[in-house]
């Protein structure tokens, strides 16, 4: 999303992945992929460059990471797999 501001100096958020076109003629037009067109005071490569940050910001959040601790207890699969839990059982046991 970047702020964008209109000819009449309200202020407005654009999500910028709806922007098909940008012209000047005199003023700058936004042409969005819905059709709408939106006249704003911004430069096209203000514009450009508000995208690029807007881009780069939301790529550089960092992606949550969640470290487990290997369990004390492993469970060989095989054991999942026929039904006997008596040994997921046993090492409970033994544990606690």
């Amino acid at each position: 999303m970047i702020l964008l501001t209109r000819i009449n100096h309200s202020v407005l958020v654009l999500n910028s992945d709806l922007i098909e076109t940008i012209e000047t003629a005199p003023d700058t037009v936004v042409s969005l992929v819905t059709g709408q067109k939106l006249i704003v005071l911004e430069s096209p490569e203000e514009i450009v460059e508000r995208v690029i940050q807007f881009r780069r910001a939301v790529v550089a959040q960092p992606f949550p990471t969640i470290r487990r601790s290997p369990t004390a207890i492993s469970y060989p699969s095989s054991e999942f797999r026929s039904g006997d839990l008596s040994i997921v059982r046993d090492q409970r046991k033994e544990q606690g």
